[in-house]
């Protein structure tokens, strides 16, 4: 799918433009789930075996009632202790490449 710019030219899709990569020894991780818990249980579970940045947290889904997090996982460096408090939801807007 493809929409001109006004000037003639085609507009490049979100989904067709390239994205960068994440550094060696490091993954982009997108959990999309009906729930927040939902979500939280599963970036959990992946904090348990990857050490990991702060999740960020947006709206998903057509009625912006789901919840996708994002974090990115380091696949090199043992994760710290995993305690209660370690897991929390950063709230913003979804990047540009993710619209």
């Amino acid at each position: 799918m493809t929409a001109e710019t006004g000037d003639g030219h085609a507009a490049v899709p979100p989904a067709a433009r390239p994205r960068s990569l994440p550094a060696p020894g490091f993954a982009e991780v997108r959990i999309v789930a009906a729930g927040p818990e939902t979500a939280r249980q599963i970036a959990e579970v992946l904090r348990l075996r990857f050490a990991a940045d702060e999740q960020r947290s947006y709206p998903a889904g057509d009625d912006g009632q789901g919840t996708r997090l994002h974090l990115t996982i380091d696949t090199v460096h043992v994760p710290e202790a995993v305690g209660p408090s370690r897991l929390r939801l950063v709230t913003g807007h979804p990047h540009a490449d993710e619209l």
